[in-house]
């Protein structure tokens, strides 16, 4: 092998990006309340790397969104993106987004309820009420500020990121366990009938 090639430079491992371990129910890093990040803190390479690391990660599991305390770091950190995801086939699409130090506040009082999964929660599904529309504060990956409203899904997703940051899963929010099924049984009893 040659030299070049037998060990990677700085330069080069900067660019690899990495598939992280996802910390599971159960974790007590999952229920703390996980830091603001400082504007220095976000500028290093470090935490550059580490959020493609994070989009590198949802993406290979099929989220569509990850906070940074499901992959060991308590940090107010969360990415999302929905684009022909598996896990959630027929939702619209949302773009790539980092939320950095997010506020998440509901625009009204109305609720709706729809099923949701948890890469922390592997192979179950359950109905949880969620704000059909909010407002989102926060940074972006580059420390910019963001301010805008997300409706449906897109606001979905958002909040249960939003409270991965805050030490809490869905089922923290689930008004009737007896929805909680395994994918397996979600698909035969609970999704709709398919035309035959």
């Amino acid at each position: 092998m040659p030299e070049s090639f037998s060990k990677q430079s700085p330069v080069l491992e900067a660019f690899i990006m990495s598939i992280l371990k996802v910390a599971r129910l159960g974790h007590p890093v999952l229920r703390k309340v996980t830091a603001n990040l400082a504007q220095r803190e976000l500028q290093s390479a470090a935490m550059q790397k580490f959020i493609d690391d994070m989009i590198e990660t949802m993406k290979e599991y099929d989220g569509v969104g990850l906070a940074a305390d499901q992959v060991h770091e308590s940090k107010q950190l969360a990415v999302l993106e929905v684009a022909n995801n598996p896990r959630y086939p027929n939702k619209p699409d949302v773009p790539l987004t980092v939320l950095v130090n997010p506020k998440v506040t509901p625009l009204s009082d109305v609720l709706e309820e729809d099923w949701e999964g948890c890469l922390s929660i592997p192979d179950l599904r359950g109905k949880v009420p969620r704000y059909t529309s909010v407002r989102v504060q926060a940074w972006d990956r580059n420390g910019q500020e963001l301010d805008y409203v997300a409706t449906g899904f897109h606001a979905r997703v958002i909040q249960h990121e939003f409270d991965h940051l805050n030490g809490k899963l869905y089922v923290d929010r689930m008004r009737d366990l007896t929805t909680l099924s395994f994918l397996q049984e979600f698909a035969r009893y609970w999704l709709p009938a398919r035309d035959e």
